[in-house]
């Protein structure tokens, strides 16, 4: 049974919020003038300035609110998803799945031109299901909910909303869970798209590189070094890191933020304050700093090895791949081609990164209707 869910956040709640805001305890400034070493003070002081004192989440409540949103429980916990229709009847009912530190809000300027495009036989009717331990889906309990039993929770609601074939989408967390989907269910499945696919390099091709995979292969050296230390806390202690970032809306923002201007492509350009913190607010408000990156705990290391080792664990199901410039891993298409034998739809982009539908609403939107319309 699905059950109509609505966002209420009491005012007592906000008032809290921005109190704590006031109160914030600051370190002293970074000893450089760039983010090198992690967000820089002046920029976070700001941007929690701005959130104590101008931010309405209001507004956001309001528009997340008028979209149509549920509650059903599957395999014992209840997970919160919205469910936008098409007007169109003959529409592909698509899932959708974010990862982490993003939330439905990457979504939201996408949700219209996908649900109602001006060519009716490019409609999906939208399914956007909060992860286990994210937003105001329940928190599990027990251990257990990796990426590969949240697959099956998803297959499970597909067919409670009585959905016989589907497309499945998905970016971070995301790909795992919809490449896993692609191989549970891939009988219902009329294709998955992945941002990016999950492939390890091939060690048969180290001796005939492209310039791209020599690129690539350097990017994830760089990445381990320096960019990796929120994946090693949160795969390895994620309850340590937790009381931080329940307790301190300023140490969630900045452990958020960080990867916001990291992974995006011209961060300056396409994220405002205002989205940020949209997207800071689904973290805060449900407290969910400690059982989010508890997925990291279920389930990173072994992504890592998908993203890493070769495997024989193939996806069978017709794949689209987009593949944006600030992405990382970017694996080559030979790469990808071992673990997704059937890839229908390859493109290199120019411009995008991590958030692609937050980033690039326009682009994603055309991306998801051109490998789809090679499969409805």
């Amino acid at each position: 049974m699905c059950t109509p869910f609505r966002i209420d956040v009491p005012e007592a709640e906000l008032r809290e919020l921005r109190d704590r805001l006031r109160r914030t305890r600051w370190p002293e400034a970074e000893t450089v003038d760039d983010w090198s070493q992690g967000v820089p003070l002046g920029y976070v002081q700001d941007l929690c300035r701005y959130w104590a004192e101008e931010y309405d989440w209001r507004a956001t409540q309001a528009r997340l609110n008028a979209l149509p949103q549920y509650r059903t429980e599957i395999d014992g916990l209840g997970i919160s998803f919205f469910h936008v229709r098409s007007p169109h009847p003959g529409a592909l009912p698509l899932v959708l799945t974010n990862g982490w530190p993003g939330s439905i809000i990457e979504y939201l300027d996408v949700i219209e031109p996908l649900t109602d495009p001006p060519d009716p036989a490019d409609a999906f009717h939208l399914v956007l299901p909060t992860l286990p331990g994210y937003g105001f889906s329940d928190k599990p309990a027990r251990p257990g909910w990796g990426v590969q039993r949240i697959a099956r929770a998803w297959a499970e609601l597909m067919a409670r909303l009585g959905y016989e074939r589907y497309g499945a989408q998905g970016s971070d967390w995301g790909t795992s869970v919809t490449t896993s989907l692609g191989q549970q269910d891939a009988a219902h499945l009329a294709g998955i798209h992945v941002v990016p696919p999950i492939a390890a390099p091939d060690p048969a091709t180290f001796d005939d590189l492209t310039p791209q995979e020599q690129e690539t292969l350097a990017e994830l050296r760089h990445a381990e070094d320096w960019e990796s230390g929120y994946a090693a806390e949160q795969s390895s202690k994620p309850q340590t890191i937790g009381y931080g970032l329940v307790d301190s809306p300023a140490a969630l923002c900045a452990w958020i933020v960080e990867k916001f201007h990291a992974w995006t492509d011209r961060p300056e350009d396409v994220l405002t304050r205002d989205r940020l913190l949209d997207n800071v607010m689904l973290y805060w408000l449900p407290g969910s700093g400690a059982s989010s990156a508890r997925l990291y705990w279920e389930s990173f290391r072994q992504v890592s090895e998908w993203f890493t080792r070769s495997t024989d664990d193939v996806v069978p199901v017709p794949t689209g791949c987009s593949i944006f410039p600030r992405e990382l891993p970017r694996p080559s298409r030979r790469w990808a081609a071992r673990r997704y034998p059937d890839i229908r739809w390859w493109h290199e982009l120019d411009r995008g990164g991590h958030f692609a539908a937050l980033e690039q609403p326009e682009l994603f939107t055309g991306e998801l209707r051109s490998f789809f319309r090679l499969v409805r």
